[in-house]
């Protein structure tokens, strides 16, 4: 079957290890260009939250309708501080947990949510927030993602751009760079001077001109590698999860009073079975078996040597948008009406399954439209995907 050895052994065979040394990154004259057409970019609308919590339900159960009164109950806490956990935007310090959950008589393990129990819904969760909110529009958030790979791209081809430098020379300081790349906001919402360093670092005259370079990048492909740096929302739901069950722990080992910590829950969370992601698009329909830094969860019949591959384009048509991840079992053969992943020299090809006329199992996408014949294949090139994640 096919053969990926575990990440942490970094002998990942045949595979493109990811580089800051970005070859095919265009300069700021725009002279060359990169792998053809952009990946699909998938918006991620709770960027911003970190840690879903209930501090909210409990300050109004406990009846402080708004915040600001509360937030002088806990003088150690700011009011900036304390909106921002409430919001989800930051972790929470265990000592801020207890002192949060003192003032609410509730023990600190109740502000914790689980985001995995069945009843926890992120979108009802996030309603309250929301509300009066800064947003941005559809083409305003894909911009940001784009904005965000673009100012990526022009540091990793220029590794004197530290964040330092960025600061010194055009006015970039790091909270705002890492604002920046990582498509918190829409262009629209950052003032003049915030506009006016970016077009001083890429060597442009305005908000058009940089608009109109940072599309034509991701429209020829420039931005894909940098485009896939950026964590989605499957890698904000993995760090949430361990950062809830870190604090979980904590509290349990920091626990003085004979509170009781749901060991339960604490160890469903560790327990979860995470792998390592893969995965960086190619002219043709190909995939690059690239680290992506990131893991996903994988269900449970998922073999030991799973892992994950990021599609990044619709290869397979629109019911496997480019923003997927699917999970490949190498020590499980496809099957007819399934999909499979299969070697080609040093990259690799998504594939439906399916049983041609003469009876032979065949491979196929439609765009590019490309067919495999899998019987012919030794059997440590091709191995079946038994799951697919739409986040």
């Amino acid at each position: 079957m096919l053969t990926v050895e575990n990440p942490s052994s970094k002998k990942l065979p045949r595979a493109r290890s990811r580089s800051r040394s970005y070859d095919h990154i265009v300069s700021p004259d725009g002279r060359s260009i990169g792998d053809n057409v952009g990946i699909d970019i998938q918006v991620d609308r709770y960027r911003a939250v970190v840690f879903p919590n209930n501090i909210r339900d409990k300050r109004l159960a406990g009846g402080y309708l708004r915040l600001f009164p509360f937030s002088e109950k806990l003088p150690a806490i700011s009011y900036i501080r304390l909106s921002k956990l409430e919001r989800g935007e930051v972790v929470a310090r265990v000592e801020e947990l207890k002192q949060i959950s003192a003032v609410l008589g509730v023990a600190p393990v109740d502000l914790i949510l689980d985001i995995d129990a069945p009843n926890f819904n992120f979108a009802t969760w996030f309603i309250p927030f929301a509300e009066g909110a800064a947003t941005d529009s559809d083409d305003e958030a894909t911009f940001a993602m784009m904005l965000a790979a673009a100012v990526r791209a022009r540091r990793y081809a220029e590794a004197r751009l530290t964040a330092g430098v960025m600061d010194k020379e055009y006015g970039i300081p790091a909270v705002i760079l890492s604002r920046i790349e990582n498509a918190y906001k829409g262009l629209s919402r950052w003032n003049e001077q915030a506009v006016a360093n970016l077009c001083k670092l890429f060597g442009l005259g305005d908000e058009v001109e940089l608009r109109s370079y940072v599309l034509n990048q991701y429209q020829n492909g420039v931005l894909n590698r940098s485009l896939m740096d950026i964590p989605n929302a499957a890698d904000r739901v993995v760090r949430t999860r361990k950062r809830i069950a870190g604090l979980l722990m904590e509290l349990k080992h920091s626990s003085s009073d004979g509170a009781v910590i749901d060991e339960s829950h604490i160890s469903a969370s560790l327990r979860r079975r995470m792998v390592a992601v893969f995965g960086l698009p190619l002219p043709g329909g190909l995939i690059a078996m690239t680290p992506t830094g990131t893991e996903i969860e994988a269900p449970s019949i998922a073999g030991a040597r799973a892992f994950g591959i990021r599609v990044g384009r619709a290869s397979l048509g629109a019911g496997m948008p480019g923003h997927a991840t699917v999970i490949v079992d190498p020590d499980r053969f496809p099957q007819a009406g399934g999909l499979a992943l299969v070697r080609q020299n040093e990259d690799y090809r998504l594939l439906a399954v399916t049983i041609g006329t003469d009876g032979a199992m065949l491979g196929y996408s439609v765009s590019p439209e490309h067919e495999v014949a899998l019987d012919g294949l030794a059997p440590e090139d091709t191995a079946a995907v038994i799951a697919a994640i739409f986040v």
